[in-house]
């Protein structure tokens, strides 16, 4: 099959915009029905094309709007110089033409000193990956999703309590460290101990949030927090299902990997989010993160979506 037309993306494309995005979800929807179904996707394109910086492009075949493309930037402060192609950013008939797309729209991203590119991406739709990974792009990020399990809550685990902030707020930095590490070298986070203080303190403080803790020789060794899915930006719009928990930040002490707390803090968190009636848990991991990336597909987490990254230098 030939390239599409390339045009840029305007005003009069959101309508097949939506539509190319409602056939890419509901293929989305056939390998993972727990993701959302009873969204209005017009408005969601319509919010992305709206924000400052955007651009993007369609392809065109026999008159039609077949594939296109979104992106937008974000804080330079955190990011550098990017562009995003969101969730609701790009869809295509025919996965090849993302690249055409691309093609078009990342030259003038380029001009502007834009080298630093992400895109979300379906994990189902794998020729529509393939078609990213042709582009240079490589795999960073995963959303994860599990029917939470009938668990029983271990021994080991209990909720934190007030007297522990101290030993939580020892331990957070611990995730950051690994994080930066290789293969991950993810930059440092730029959280302060009273910063990290002031957010367990204030989780602490809420019934719709667990703040789990394992134990060790009277040591506080791992800890994970459970809260609803809507406490997460991260996990909005087509990666948001309705009802779901959202574990949302998981750490463990270097010296206690391979013990079992991690194994305990997942099954507390299942039994937490069970009791208090979710069906649904999603997290996230970074796929450079060789045990992060291990661990949560063995607990049960099916992979939704992939963030691809590409700098191009």
């Amino acid at each position: 099959m030939s390239p599409p037309e390339i045009e840029p993306f305007s005003d009069a494309h959101l309508d097949d915009a939506a539509r190319l995005l409602a056939a890419r979800h509901e293929r989305h929807r056939a390998v993972e029905p727990r993701l959302p179904s009873d969204l209005d996707l017009r408005p969601l394109v319509d919010e992305l094309w709206t924000k400052e910086g955007r651009s993007g492009a369609v392809g065109v075949r026999d008159a039609r709007v077949t594939s296109y493309l979104i992106g937008t930037p974000k804080d330079e402060a955190e990011w550098g110089l990017n562009v995003w192609i969101e969730l609701t950013g790009h869809a295509a008939e025919e996965p090849e033409d993302v690249r055409d797309l691309y093609a078009h729209a990342a030259a003038g991203w380029i001009s502007d000193g834009r080298r630093s590119h992400y895109v979300f991406v379906p994990a189902s739709e794998r020729e529509l990956v393939d078609a990213w990974f042709r582009l240079g792009f490589g795999a960073q990020q995963a959303h994860g999703i599990i029917d939470v399990p009938d668990s029983e809550w271990p021994d080991a685990v209990r909720e934190a309590e007030e007297a522990d902030v101290d030993a939580l707020v020892a331990l957070a930095p611990a995730l950051n460290v690994h994080q930066q590490q290789s293969p991950v070298f993810s930059s440092p986070r730029r959280w302060t101990d009273d910063d990290v203080r002031a957010s367990i303190v204030e989780d602490l403080e809420r019934d719709d949030i667990a703040t789990l803790v394992v134990e060790r020789d009277g040591r506080i060794v791992g800890n994970f927090v459970v809260c609803p899915v809507e406490l997460s930006s991260m996990h909005s719009g087509l990666a948001r299902p309705p009802g779901a928990s959202y574990l949302a930040f998981a750490v463990t002490d270097p010296g206690a990997r391979g013990s079992g707390a991690g194994v305990a803090l997942t099954e507390a968190s299942f039994a937490w989010a069970r009791a208090h009636g979710y069906e649904t848990m999603v997290t996230d991991w970074r796929v450079t993160n060789l045990l992060a990336s291990r661990f949560w597909p063995r607990r049960g987490f099916r992979p939704t979506f992939l963030r691809l990254h590409r700098f191009v230098s």
